[in-house]
């Protein structure tokens, strides 16, 4: 439920007040809200993604609408912040749909697609091409209204051991992977496990892991990847392009007033484009840092990418298959990125 501050009662003093001498007034409750977030503050660009975007609500609607951001694990476990959304524990997270896909693996595809489209080609389809339809009807089942709320670009796709010249080589390797890219990796034979930001690192260094991916290079850097793994991968085949979203309770939004939800909606915005700029700036001196520090930075060989794909390819097509949700939004998914082609084609550099 929402909450209403001393603000909103020193309002309604002042409406009453006003009705005494003749004036007319409106006043504003002030709304507070709880929010999880998955990353923490200490995080570049992810984690600070957050207190960017509590801190524009609160100017935009001139402290009338207040988000209170938690670190990760405070409120509830940082990859239960979208269930506990949905179950009513907290009202709101700033999370990725990836972790939601327990409740149904259609969600995976709002947050990053294997081999999937740029960061413009992604919010096209969100905006233009029927996906953000797709996602709030599926969210909205579940009591959960979300709003795109950050993106970043290419991921890279692995820190390892050792040199990776063929798929024979991934074979029984331990590994944390995130999302549908988890599911190729298994094909392939890596066993994969899901932590959070925090845990990897000790699970390298205690031997429950070999080899894991996060995110761009500033993050994985941050993280300490480096330490301890030397042949760092890319490009980031599993995450081309990432999403990330405020995820508020269905009846907290409902009764938020008009002029808050478009503050809380425009605020999203403004976090999607820093992020996607910061996103761009912020990897070269992080992966030049890493390499005068030993790390091998390489490119995946081109027969690795192509059964990558083919094993990615088979898995939609199964979902697909299995999954009425899942067939739905990878038939709207694939009809925008057909279409697409032409535009991508003649209109951009090979």
């Amino acid at each position: 439920m929402m909450k209403t501050g001393l603000r909103s009662t020193l309002a309604a003093v002042a409406v009453a007040c006003s009705g005494l001498v003749g004036t007319t007034a409106s006043a504003t409750p002030t709304v507070e809200l709880d929010m999880a977030s998955t990353f923490p503050t200490s995080m570049p660009i992810l984690g600070t993604a957050s207190q960017d975007l509590v801190q524009r609500i609160a100017t935009m609607s001139d402290g009338t609408l207040v988000i209170h951001s938690h670190e990760p694990n405070t409120l509830v476990p940082a990859p239960d912040s979208v269930n506990a959304v949905a179950d009513g524990r907290i009202e709101a997270a700033w999370a990725g749909a990836g972790w939601f896909a327990g409740r149904d693996t259609a969600f995976n595809m709002f947050s990053s697609v294997p081999f999937g489209p740029s960061m413009g080609e992604y919010l096209a389809w969100l905006y233009y091409g029927g996906g953000l339809e797709l996602a709030r009807e599926m969210f909205a089942e579940h009591g959960v209204y979300n709003i795109p709320c950050g993106m970043i670009p290419p991921e890279a796709s692995g820190w390892f051991p050792e040199e990776i010249r063929s798929v024979q080589d991934l074979k029984g390797i331990r590994m944390r992977f995130f999302g549908l890219g988890a599911q190729v990796m298994q094909r392939l034979g890596v066993e994969t496990q899901q932590l959070a930001p925090g845990e990897i690192l000790a699970a390298v260094e205690n031997g429950e892991l070999d080899a894991t991916e996060f995110s761009l290079p500033s993050m994985d850097q941050r993280l300490g990847f480096s330490k301890v793994l030397k042949y760092y991968y890319f490009p980031g085949w599993h995450q081309q392009a990432t999403l990330f979203d405020l995820y508020i309770a269905l009846d907290v939004w409902n009764e938020m007033s008009e002029s808050h939800q478009t503050i809380v909606e425009t605020a999203c915005g403004d976090v999607i484009r820093d992020m996607m700029a910061k996103g761009e700036a912020m990897q070269w001196s992080a992966m030049q840092e890493m390499q005068a520090e030993g790390v091998e930075l390489r490119r995946w060989p081109a027969s690795i990418l192509v059964e990558l794909e083919d094993a990615w390819l088979d898995i939609a097509r199964n979902e697909a298959a299995n999954n009425p949700n899942f067939a739905r939004v990878y038939a709207s998914y694939s009809d925008f990125r057909e279409n697409y082609k032409i535009w991508k084609h003649f209109s951009f550099l090979e």
